[in-house]
Protein backbone atom coordinates (compact mmCIF):
# COMPACT_ATOMS: atom_id res chain seq x y z
CA UNK A 1 0.00 0.00 0.00
CA UNK A 2 1.26 3.51 -0.87
CA UNK A 3 2.25 5.83 1.76
CA UNK A 4 2.09 8.89 -0.06
CA UNK A 5 4.26 12.10 0.93
CA UNK A 6 3.97 15.76 -0.89
CA UNK A 7 7.20 18.26 -1.77
CA UNK A 8 7.32 21.01 -2.81
CA UNK A 9 9.37 23.35 -5.63
CA UNK A 10 12.38 25.68 -4.67
CA UNK A 11 13.17 29.06 -6.25
CA UNK A 12 14.76 28.57 -9.74
CA UNK A 13 11.51 26.48 -10.74
CA UNK A 14 9.94 29.21 -11.98
CA UNK A 15 8.30 29.29 -15.03
CA UNK A 16 6.63 31.88 -17.20
CA UNK A 17 2.76 30.36 -17.57
CA UNK A 18 3.43 28.13 -14.53
CA UNK A 19 -0.05 26.49 -13.93
CA UNK A 20 -1.66 29.00 -16.10
CA UNK A 21 -3.70 25.58 -17.56
CA UNK A 22 -5.04 24.35 -14.14
CA UNK A 23 -6.08 27.95 -13.40
CA UNK A 24 -7.65 28.00 -17.13
CA UNK A 25 -9.39 24.63 -16.10
CA UNK A 26 -10.53 24.35 -11.78
CA UNK A 27 -11.96 27.12 -10.01
CA UNK A 28 -10.08 25.82 -7.06
CA UNK A 29 -6.82 27.06 -8.81
CA UNK A 30 -7.83 30.44 -10.16
CA UNK A 31 -8.81 31.10 -6.58
CA UNK A 32 -5.94 30.43 -5.67
CA UNK A 33 -4.45 33.27 -7.74
CA UNK A 34 -7.07 35.39 -7.36
CA UNK A 35 -6.93 35.31 -3.40
CA UNK A 36 -3.46 36.12 -3.29
CA UNK A 37 -4.03 39.38 -5.89
CA UNK A 38 -6.53 40.74 -3.47
CA UNK A 39 -3.90 40.22 -0.53
CA UNK A 40 -0.71 41.96 -2.26
CA UNK A 41 -2.33 44.48 -3.73
CA UNK A 42 -1.00 43.86 -7.43
CA UNK A 43 -1.53 41.00 -9.87
CA UNK A 44 1.31 38.55 -9.33
CA UNK A 45 -1.06 36.73 -11.77
CA UNK A 46 -0.24 38.58 -14.19
CA UNK A 47 3.60 38.30 -13.80
CA UNK A 48 3.77 34.41 -13.06
CA UNK A 49 1.01 33.78 -16.59
CA UNK A 50 2.81 36.54 -18.59
CA UNK A 51 6.09 37.56 -17.24
CA UNK A 52 9.02 38.94 -18.40
CA UNK A 53 10.94 36.41 -17.06
CA UNK A 54 13.11 39.50 -15.73
CA UNK A 55 10.33 40.22 -13.38
CA UNK A 56 9.40 36.82 -12.42
CA UNK A 57 12.49 35.85 -11.80
CA UNK A 58 13.09 38.59 -8.81
CA UNK A 59 13.04 37.30 -5.79
CA UNK A 60 10.22 39.33 -4.07
CA UNK A 61 8.04 38.10 -7.17
CA UNK A 62 9.29 34.04 -7.71
CA UNK A 63 9.05 33.30 -4.14
CA UNK A 64 5.35 33.89 -3.46
CA UNK A 65 4.77 32.65 -7.15
CA UNK A 66 6.27 29.41 -6.78
CA UNK A 67 4.32 28.75 -3.85
CA UNK A 68 0.82 29.78 -5.59
CA UNK A 69 1.77 27.55 -8.18
CA UNK A 70 2.54 24.88 -5.89
CA UNK A 71 -0.92 25.22 -3.66
CA UNK A 72 -2.79 25.43 -7.33
CA UNK A 73 -1.14 21.89 -8.15
CA UNK A 74 -1.91 20.70 -4.82
CA UNK A 75 -5.30 21.67 -4.96
CA UNK A 76 -6.29 20.31 -8.70
CA UNK A 77 -5.35 16.74 -7.18
CA UNK A 78 -7.05 17.25 -4.13
CA UNK A 79 -10.69 17.92 -6.78
CA UNK A 80 -9.19 14.94 -8.71
CA UNK A 81 -8.69 12.54 -5.98
CA UNK A 82 -10.07 14.00 -2.44
CA UNK A 83 -9.64 10.76 -0.21
CA UNK A 84 -6.31 10.72 -1.11
CA UNK A 85 -4.46 10.49 2.02
CA UNK A 86 -0.85 12.72 2.83
CA UNK A 87 1.20 11.13 5.67
CA UNK A 88 4.31 13.68 5.27
CA UNK A 89 5.14 16.65 3.54
CA UNK A 90 8.75 19.04 2.40
CA UNK A 91 9.74 21.39 0.38
CA UNK A 92 12.98 23.06 -0.57
CA UNK A 93 14.09 26.12 0.76
CA UNK A 94 10.70 28.07 0.11
CA UNK A 95 8.97 25.00 -0.48
CA UNK A 96 8.90 24.26 3.15
CA UNK A 97 6.66 27.19 3.54
CA UNK A 98 4.34 25.67 0.73
CA UNK A 99 4.54 22.47 2.98
CA UNK A 100 3.74 24.12 6.23
CA UNK A 101 0.73 26.19 4.86
CA UNK A 102 -0.70 23.05 3.33
CA UNK A 103 -0.25 20.90 6.63
CA UNK A 104 -1.95 24.02 8.54
CA UNK A 105 0.70 25.55 10.50
CA UNK A 106 0.26 28.64 8.25
CA UNK A 107 -3.20 30.41 7.12
CA UNK A 108 -2.59 31.25 3.48
CA UNK A 109 -2.28 34.56 3.73
CA UNK A 110 0.27 34.82 6.66
CA UNK A 111 2.28 31.75 4.24
CA UNK A 112 1.81 34.58 1.40
CA UNK A 113 2.55 37.68 3.17
CA UNK A 114 5.97 36.01 4.83
CA UNK A 115 7.18 34.83 1.40
CA UNK A 116 6.60 38.42 0.06
CA UNK A 117 8.50 39.81 2.93
CA UNK A 118 11.25 36.80 2.63
CA UNK A 119 11.75 37.12 -1.09
CA UNK A 120 11.62 40.97 -0.72
CA UNK A 121 14.03 41.02 2.39
CA UNK A 122 16.61 38.32 0.61
CA UNK A 123 16.62 40.60 -2.71
CA UNK A 124 17.81 43.56 -0.55
CA UNK A 125 20.50 41.11 1.19
CA UNK A 126 21.37 40.26 -2.23
CA UNK A 127 21.76 43.71 -3.96
CA UNK A 128 23.93 44.85 -1.44
CA UNK A 129 26.87 41.80 -1.45
CA UNK A 130 28.16 40.26 -4.60
CA UNK A 131 27.53 36.51 -3.81
CA UNK A 132 26.59 33.50 -5.48
CA UNK A 133 26.46 29.82 -5.87
CA UNK A 134 28.03 26.85 -6.55
CA UNK A 135 27.11 23.02 -7.87
CA UNK A 136 29.45 20.32 -6.90
CA UNK A 137 29.04 17.10 -8.47
CA UNK A 138 30.83 13.97 -7.76
CA UNK A 139 32.86 14.83 -4.59
CA UNK A 140 32.64 13.71 -0.96
CA UNK A 141 31.08 16.01 1.23
CA UNK A 142 34.54 16.02 3.45
CA UNK A 143 36.12 17.57 0.88
CA UNK A 144 33.66 19.84 -0.20
CA UNK A 145 33.92 21.33 3.48
CA UNK A 146 37.88 21.27 3.59
CA UNK A 147 37.03 23.29 0.19
CA UNK A 148 34.54 25.84 1.87
CA UNK A 149 37.73 25.76 5.06
CA UNK A 150 40.15 27.32 2.24
CA UNK A 151 37.74 29.52 -0.17
CA UNK A 152 35.09 30.73 2.64
CA UNK A 153 31.93 29.72 1.25
CA UNK A 154 29.59 27.75 2.84
CA UNK A 155 27.50 24.55 2.26
CA UNK A 156 24.05 25.63 1.07
CA UNK A 157 22.74 22.60 -0.31
CA UNK A 158 23.08 18.90 0.70
CA UNK A 159 20.54 17.79 -2.41
CA UNK A 160 21.41 14.16 -2.88
CA UNK A 161 24.08 11.86 -2.72
CA UNK A 162 27.29 13.59 -4.61
CA UNK A 163 25.59 17.14 -5.99
CA UNK A 164 25.91 20.05 -3.27
CA UNK A 165 26.00 23.28 -3.14
CA UNK A 166 28.03 26.02 -1.50
CA UNK A 167 27.44 29.68 -0.96
CA UNK A 168 29.37 32.87 -0.17
CA UNK A 169 31.03 36.10 -2.10
CA UNK A 170 31.71 36.23 -5.59
CA UNK A 171 35.63 35.66 -5.30
CA UNK A 172 34.85 32.89 -2.78
CA UNK A 173 33.19 31.09 -4.88
CA UNK A 174 35.34 31.40 -8.00
CA UNK A 175 38.07 30.09 -6.16
CA UNK A 176 36.00 27.04 -4.98
CA UNK A 177 35.06 26.17 -8.26
CA UNK A 178 38.83 25.96 -9.26
CA UNK A 179 39.48 23.59 -6.10
CA UNK A 180 36.30 21.61 -6.54
CA UNK A 181 37.31 20.89 -10.57
CA UNK A 182 41.36 20.42 -9.09
CA UNK A 183 40.13 18.42 -6.50
CA UNK A 184 38.39 15.92 -9.59
CA UNK A 185 34.85 16.83 -9.67
CA UNK A 186 32.82 15.33 -12.65
CA UNK A 187 31.29 18.72 -12.86
CA UNK A 188 30.69 22.04 -11.50
CA UNK A 189 28.23 24.88 -11.94
CA UNK A 190 28.35 28.41 -11.20
CA UNK A 191 24.24 28.82 -10.71
CA UNK A 192 22.58 31.88 -12.36
CA UNK A 193 20.89 33.42 -8.53
CA UNK A 194 21.01 36.80 -7.40
CA UNK A 195 23.21 36.12 -4.31
CA UNK A 196 24.31 33.87 -1.58
CA UNK A 197 21.01 31.90 -0.46
CA UNK A 198 21.01 29.88 2.53
CA UNK A 199 25.10 31.44 3.91
CA UNK A 200 25.43 34.06 6.20
CA UNK A 201 25.35 36.97 4.00
CA UNK A 202 21.54 36.49 4.21
CA UNK A 203 21.68 37.44 7.70
CA UNK A 204 20.58 40.74 7.61
CA UNK A 205 17.10 39.44 5.76
CA UNK A 206 16.98 36.96 8.41
CA UNK A 207 17.17 39.44 10.96
CA UNK A 208 14.20 41.10 9.35
CA UNK A 209 11.92 38.29 8.73
CA UNK A 210 11.98 38.02 12.13
CA UNK A 211 10.70 41.19 13.64
CA UNK A 212 8.34 40.26 10.53
CA UNK A 213 7.06 36.89 11.82
CA UNK A 214 6.53 37.84 15.58
CA UNK A 215 2.98 38.72 14.99
CA UNK A 216 2.28 35.34 12.86
CA UNK A 217 0.86 32.41 14.50
CA UNK A 218 1.84 28.84 14.28
CA UNK A 219 0.09 26.12 14.79
CA UNK A 220 1.05 22.22 15.03
CA UNK A 221 1.30 20.42 11.79
CA UNK A 222 -1.51 18.22 11.18
CA UNK A 223 0.82 16.14 9.15
CA UNK A 224 4.43 15.43 9.57
CA UNK A 225 6.79 18.17 7.80
CA UNK A 226 10.68 17.70 7.42
CA UNK A 227 12.46 20.83 8.43
CA UNK A 228 15.40 22.07 6.14
CA UNK A 229 17.09 23.46 9.05
CA UNK A 230 17.44 20.33 10.96
CA UNK A 231 16.76 17.54 8.40
CA UNK A 232 14.57 16.18 11.31
CA UNK A 233 10.82 16.81 11.50
CA UNK A 234 9.20 19.48 13.06
CA UNK A 235 7.97 20.16 16.15
CA UNK A 236 6.56 22.72 18.29
CA UNK A 237 5.09 25.63 16.70
CA UNK A 238 7.85 28.20 18.87
CA UNK A 239 10.44 25.29 17.39
CA UNK A 240 9.08 25.60 14.09
CA UNK A 241 9.30 29.34 13.90
CA UNK A 242 12.66 29.34 14.72
CA UNK A 243 13.79 26.61 12.16
CA UNK A 244 12.04 28.76 9.91
CA UNK A 245 14.38 31.92 10.53
CA UNK A 246 17.26 29.70 11.02
CA UNK A 247 16.40 28.08 7.19
CA UNK A 248 17.37 31.48 5.88
CA UNK A 249 21.12 31.20 6.55
CA UNK A 250 21.54 27.67 6.74
CA UNK A 251 22.46 24.37 5.12
CA UNK A 252 19.53 22.63 3.04
CA UNK A 253 19.40 19.15 4.65
CA UNK A 254 17.49 17.85 2.08
CA UNK A 255 19.05 14.22 1.60
CA UNK A 256 17.78 14.17 5.36
CA UNK A 257 14.88 15.46 5.43
CA UNK A 258 13.51 12.56 2.67
CA UNK A 259 14.82 9.82 4.62
CA UNK A 260 13.35 11.39 7.94
CA UNK A 261 9.78 10.75 5.51
CA UNK A 262 11.05 7.49 4.46
CA UNK A 263 11.89 6.34 7.99
CA UNK A 264 8.20 7.12 8.68
CA UNK A 265 7.05 4.85 6.08
CA UNK A 266 6.62 6.91 3.06
CA UNK A 267 7.11 4.90 0.01
CA UNK A 268 5.70 7.44 -2.86
CA UNK A 269 6.20 10.79 -3.26
CA UNK A 270 4.53 13.72 -5.34
CA UNK A 271 5.74 17.11 -6.37
CA UNK A 272 3.60 19.90 -6.72
CA UNK A 273 5.03 23.41 -8.70
CA UNK A 274 6.81 23.79 -11.77
CA UNK A 275 10.01 21.82 -12.81
CA UNK A 276 11.07 18.48 -11.72
CA UNK A 277 14.10 19.21 -9.90
CA UNK A 278 12.67 17.29 -6.74
CA UNK A 279 11.80 14.15 -8.10
CA UNK A 280 15.10 13.83 -10.01
CA UNK A 281 16.54 14.23 -6.81
CA UNK A 282 14.59 12.06 -4.95
CA UNK A 283 15.25 8.98 -7.35
CA UNK A 284 19.12 9.25 -6.36
CA UNK A 285 18.06 9.64 -2.45
CA UNK A 286 15.62 6.95 -1.96
CA UNK A 287 15.66 4.61 -5.37
CA UNK A 288 12.96 2.16 -4.36
CA UNK A 289 10.29 4.78 -3.59
CA UNK A 290 7.64 6.02 -6.53
CA UNK A 291 7.97 9.20 -7.72
CA UNK A 292 5.64 11.46 -9.86
CA UNK A 293 4.90 15.40 -10.36
CA UNK A 294 2.12 17.80 -11.16
CA UNK A 295 2.95 20.61 -12.81
CA UNK A 296 0.26 20.99 -15.56
CA UNK A 297 -2.71 19.53 -16.73
CA UNK A 298 -1.19 16.81 -18.91
CA UNK A 299 0.88 15.63 -15.84
CA UNK A 300 -1.97 16.38 -13.37
CA UNK A 301 -3.86 13.51 -15.81
CA UNK A 302 -1.18 11.03 -15.35
CA UNK A 303 -1.00 11.23 -11.65
CA UNK A 304 -4.47 10.91 -11.05
CA UNK A 305 -4.76 8.01 -14.07
CA UNK A 306 -1.27 6.46 -11.50
CA UNK A 307 -3.68 6.91 -8.22
CA UNK A 308 -6.47 5.34 -9.60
Amino acid sequence: MSSVAFIFSGQGAQQVGMAKDLVDAYPVCRAVFEEADEILGYALSDICFEGPAEALTRTNHCQPGIFLASVACYRALEEQVPDLACVGMAGLSLGEWTALHLAGVLSFEDALRSLEARGRLMQEACESTAGGMLTVIGLEIETVESICEETGVELANINSPGQLVLSGRSEGIESADRLARVAGAKRTVVLEVAGAYHSELMAPAAEQLAAFLEDVPFAAPQVPVASNASGALHGEPEQIRKQMLDQVTSCVRWVECIEALGATGVNEYIECGPGKVLSGLIKRIDRDSAVNNIQNMDSLGRVVDALK
